[in-house]
């Protein structure tokens, strides 16, 4: 029975999973939290730190020095910077660092404005792109961007770590700007105008190519075998995907730090609006998704600024709460603040956490009734697969059937980016596609919630507070 390892660094921690390679069963788990340092819109961690935390999660599982292969997942969009020898040069900017919104519109316009962009790389720049945050580092830290020999991505980092220098996937490549998903290469046209050489990016793998071997140094720092296959690895988003193994038009919300909404799509998908990013997957096919940045966290912030346990919600609520504590991405306010509107005397506690709730599904069934309206081939019949840590709460669970109208299945495994990157590591050990692997295992299946009316009254009250709110939510408060 051949051991594999996934890895998944998010933004608050790494976790890594010790699967059973022929059945899927998880056999071991490790996890270690990492720093994010920066307040009024900047979000950084030292890429160190994800190192560090590799290293205590695999020992964590106390298998590592058994394993037959691994792979790692990571958290999309982060701009790391590197010397020569792969030692990076400043902190990680993380996707949910805010501070290159102007960068993003000056790029949108530079190259023809949000259609041009989305039909030509499949993602309109925001704040999250990292082309953003390479256009914002040339301007404030000049010396740093000339002085680097490498730009990647967090996932691509680690795989440097790992097999000796950073290479990437197309899925997690998608997430750059400087990606196309349409011509499934770097648009050096578009890395000219950001004054960034190819030849400092990574290779860009397919969804059965290997990442390398762990080398000398990596077994060393990892406490791996010398020479074990290292799969592709790919972005947070698309191992997740990989892992469910869903078929093409199953949407699928992930409820975490920031919550996303997508489904597996046979063709490329164009959004103009740039709210649904027309990304590669990790099978081949394409992976539209809409993220917002306030998710569980913003909910569970509210709850205790209203001193309530986190499922303490009203049955019903004429408040509307716009949850955008970090600024937001979807609908596009990166200078964003929170926003309630309806408070009375007697309002409950509970019905503004409820409204909290409202406000962060309901953002997200946008972006999903968005992906639809573009004809990325949804099953309108099709459960609304539910992952992430919020798919485990009750109250998470009846927000969303309320104002989807779907049923839901909610898988029993968790840690699906950890498991993806498995899959990845398995079909490396043994040649197989990662895709089939993953539908082996089935980690989709688990509990079926039937559905339920959808309140249209709730979802009719939230659009008109979005709409009215828009010229005041361009800039913050204050």
């Amino acid at each position: 029975m051949p051991l594999v390892a996934g890895a998944d660094c998010s933004t608050q921690a790494t976790k890594v999973v010790v699967v059973d390679a022929d059945g899927g069963h998880i056999v071991a788990r490790g996890d270690a939290p990492h720093e994010v340092t920066g307040t009024d819109g900047a979000r950084e961690t030292d890429p160190g730190v994800w190192r560090e935390a590799l290293g205590h999660a695999l020992r964590a599982t106390g298998r590592a020095g058994e394993l037959a292969a691994i792979a790692v997942g990571g958290q999309q969009h982060g701009l790391v910077v590197h010397d020569a020898d792969g030692e990076p040069l400043r902190p990680a900017l993380l996707w949910n660092d805010t501070r290159s919104a102007p960068q993003a519109e000056r790029l949108t316009v530079a190259l023809g404005g949000a259609r041009a962009w989305a039909e030509r790389v499949g993602v309109v720049p925001v704040a999250s792109i990292t082309a953003t945050k390479w256009a914002w580092l040339r301007e404030h830290e000049p010396a740093r961007a000339a002085a680097a020999s490498g730009v990647c991505l967090p996932h691509d980092w680690l795989n440097g770590q790992l097999v000796g220098s950073p290479t990437t996937d197309r899925g997690d490549a998608s997430g750059t700007g400087w990606w196309s998903s349409h011509s499934e290469s770097y648009d050096e046209e578009l890395l000219e105008r950001l004054e960034l050489d190819v030849a400092a990016l990574p290779p860009v793998h397919g969804p059965a190519d290997p990442a390398g071997e762990v080398d000398h140094r990596g077994a060393e720092r990892f406490g791996l075998p010398r020479g074990i296959p290292v799969g592709a690895g790919t972005g947070d988003n698309m191992a997740a995907a990989l892992a469910l193994g869903v078929a093409p038009g199953t949407p699928v919300m992930s409820l975490g730090t920031s919550g996303t909404v997508y489904a597996v799509s046979e063709q490329p998908v164009v959004d103009p609006s740039g709210t649904v990013a027309g990304f590669a997957d990790a099978t081949g096919r394409w992976l539209p998704l809409a993220c917002t940045l306030n998710c569980t966290l913003a909910v569970d912030r509210i709850a205790a600024l209203l001193g309530l346990e986190r499922d303490a919600i009203a049955d019903r609520t004429d408040v509307t709460l716009l949850p955008y504590l970090d600024g937001e991405r979807t609908p596009n306010h990166p200078g964003a603040t929170g926003t309630l509107v309806g408070l009375r005397h007697d309002t409950p506690p509970e019905a503004v956490l409820r409204a909290a709730y409202e406000g962060a599904a309901g953002a997200l069934l946008a972006g999903l009734d968005e992906l639809d309206a573009l004809g990325s081939g949804l099953d309108p019949s099709a459960p609304l697969i539910l992952v992430g840590g919020g798919a485990r709460g009750e109250a998470w669970r009846s927000i969303v059937r309320a104002l989807s109208g779907r049923a839901l299945r909610v898988p029993s495994t968790e840690e699906h980016v950890a498991l993806g990157a498995a899959a990845q590591a398995a079909a490396a050990l043994t040649g197989r596609e990662p895709v089939d692997v993953a539908r082996d295992w089935d980690h989709a299946a688990g509990d079926e919630l039937p559905a339920v009316p959808r309140d249209e009254e709730a979802l009719a009250r939230l659009r008109s507070v979005v709409s009215k709110a828009a010229p005041l939510l361009e800039e913050p408060f204050g």
